[in-house]
């Protein structure tokens, strides 16, 4: 029967769309099934429980390979396996979604093919509610079946008057007939005895000829009427006299194996004490040794930690003696956090000012728009990208913000919208930067060109040896930061005119003054150029973390260069003798990025805030 409702129970309706009509004989109320139908037609509960209940009918003397099945009612013929035209034997559902009997299918004996779709038969699933349905048939008790050997039919079954005459469901049948009064059963006391139903055996052995002698377990072979074996118990029997030694001594001998039993238990349970404690121990000695290594690292790190402080240490000293104490001035003034711009959900990532506005990118995908002349507030929030906002950067009129989303957003100033968006690479857009009605976007190992005013993309600048991180732009020349290198290129002609080499790992950050190339790097510190020259001046150090930003200052006191590291701090240098005259701690996470706008500098971090310092 073909069934794609397979956790449905059927019904008339539910089948109507079935094209099986079963044979007149097939519809009949007289079925033969072999053994294993009862286990199909019973749950996988209920099949279970059979399985262990004993020997079922250990003594009958019917044919084991089939079991008669004789409904008590008629069948309904949907529930008929269409291949094999009888009742569902554990009926499973294929990967066609009909259902078939288990043995049909795996047997292939009717073919490997589904007869409706003509798809691969394949079992899937046990249809479990077909099999409930059908152990809930009721069918006569076999002691209650006789063959019809007037029909002239082979394997015909029909309900037999004088045998038993209960019905009882399929599932529940082995149960009743393991009980059956009507069950064909052997004598116990000698197999050669004819067989009888149950209902006869009490008679036949008040009257059975083949009693065995009480005393059979010890060896004793008599067998005769009841009799001859008064007799032989009175006279012949030598294991009578000794009854009830042999019974003390099978007593004893099932204490004795009760008490083996137990000590079996015991030992049982103590062996797995052993082993529980075992595991114990094993495990313990694991934690030690995990807690020992975990100590020894610990220690590593401390002591590498107090040797970085005291090259530090002796760093700084050795700087201050050969400045005779002239890092610090007090008219160059004492820069202090002067507020908190807080608002984003975010690390914010990317700074830049423009005019009275300071615009923020976060981690929350947002950029904000700060007034930094009057009220110091968020005035407006610009949603349109679906990744981080990791660059900034303003042309005229126009905002522009590249994305971990791979897009570069063209923002006017003057009523906050997005009016472009460019889809600029196929990775993030790390860094942006404007010059000569020219847009440079920076991104894995490419730097792409793009027209400011049609937004078509010029040319791709390739060769790059790793992520583009940094961007700044001079009158003539674009100054780009990757891995270990500043490449910088003619804004005229865009090729590269020359090459920075550094020995800090990646470049993060870009700082141009009047005479200075700065940049700073992975490995905590900061390269200085000669701007003209190209010639390595100085390597400032003092972080402990990657010098994520630059900015440059100009006060009366000179210029002054600001970093932003990983480790939370902001530095102060001093180029006229490359020292750092202030370290800034305000920041709760790893400071980011650098702005100047107004006289004051704009920090933002991992903290989600952006700090103003003064």
């Amino acid at each position: 029967m073909a069934n794609r409702n397979a956790g449905m129970r059927f019904s008339d309706n539910a089948m109507s769309g079935e094209f099986f009509q079963p044979d007149a004989s097939t519809v009949s109320k007289d079925m033969l099934l072999p053994r294993t139908s009862l286990g199909g037609a019973m749950s996988p509960r209920q099949r279970s429980q059979s399985n262990t209940s004993g020997k079922s009918f250990s003594n009958s003397m019917e044919d084991e390979k089939e079991v008669p099945l004789i409904f008590a009612d008629a069948t309904n013929k949907k529930l008929f396996c269409i291949l094999c035209r009888k009742v569902y034997q554990d009926p499973v559902i294929t990967v066609c979604g009909h259902t078939f009997c288990r043995a049909c299918v795996t047997s292939k004996r009717h073919g490997d093919v589904c007869p409706v779709d003509n798809s691969m038969l394949s079992v899937v699933v046990a249809n479990i509610a077909v099999s409930e349905q059908i152990g809930e048939l009721l069918v006569h008790c076999r002691y209650g079946c006789r063959r019809d050997d007037e029909g002239g039919k082979d394997n015909v079954w029909v309900h037999d008057s004088a045998g038993c005459p209960e019905t009882t469901k399929i599932h529940n049948r082995r149960e009743h007939e393991e009980q059956c009064r009507f069950r064909t059963v052997q004598c116990p006391n000698n197999p050669t005895c004819p067989a009888m139903r149950w209902a006869d055996m009490e008679e036949h052995l008040r009257h059975c000829e083949n009693l065995s002698c009480p005393h059979i377990k010890y060896g004793c072979t008599f067998c005769g009427t009841h009799e001859e074996l008064e007799s032989h118990l009175d006279v012949v029997c030598k294991y009578e006299p000794l009854k009830d030694f042999l019974k003390d001594t099978d007593e004893r001998l099932n204490e004795l194996q009760t008490s083996l039993q137990q000590k079996e238990q015991e030992i049982g349970f103590l062996r797995s004490m052993l082993g529980k404690v075992s595991e114990r121990v094993e495990m313990m000695e694991v934690k030690s040794e995990q807690v020992h290594e975990q100590t020894v690292g610990d220690i590593n790190i401390t002591r590498r930690d107090c040797d970085f402080l005291m090259t530090e240490l002796e760093s700084m000293r050795n700087s201050i003696a050969q400045t005779q104490y002239s890092a610090y001035d007090p008219l160059q003034g004492i820069f202090k956090c002067k507020g908190t711009f807080v608002g984003h959900l975010g690390p914010v990532w990317v700074l830049c000012a423009h005019g009275d506005y300071l615009f923020s990118g976060s981690s929350d995908n947002t950029i904000k728009v700060w007034d930094t002349s009057t009220s110091y507030r968020c005035i407006k929030t610009l949603e349109k990208h679906t990744g981080i906002v990791l660059a900034l950067c303003v042309h005229g009129n126009r905002l522009y913000s590249g994305s971990a989303d791979n897009t570069i957003n063209v923002w006017d100033l003057a009523t906050w919208d997005c009016v472009e968006t460019i889809h600029s690479n196929e990775n993030h857009v790390c860094t942006l930067a404007t010059a000569k009605n020219c847009l440079f976007s920076g991104s894995l190992k490419i730097i792409k060109v793009w027209n400011i005013n049609t937004y078509e993309l010029q040319i791709t600048i390739t060769g790059i040896n790793h992520w583009v991180r940094a961007m700044v732009v001079s009158q003539n020349h674009l100054y780009c930061g990757s891995y270990q290198t500043i490449t910088i290129w003619d804004l005229d002609k865009l090729q590269c005119v020359n090459v920075l080499e550094t020995s800090g790992g990646s470049v993060y950050s870009i700082a141009l003054t009047n005479q200075y190339i700065l940049c700073g790097t992975y490995e905590n510190c900061i390269h200085v150029w000669n701007l003209e020259t190209l010639e390595q001046v100085s390597k400032l150090t003092g972080h402990s973390g990657t010098v994520y930003a630059l900015t440059v200052l100009n006060t009366q006191a000179g210029t002054k260069v600001f970093s932003a590291s990983y480790d939370r701090s902001l530095r102060v240098w001093s180029l006229d003798n490359m020292l750092c005259t202030q370290t800034l701690l305000r920041h709760k996470g790893s400071v980011t990025c650098l702005v100047v706008s107004r006289g004051m500098v704009f920090s933002g971090g991992v903290d989600s805030t952006v700090k103003v310092w003064a």
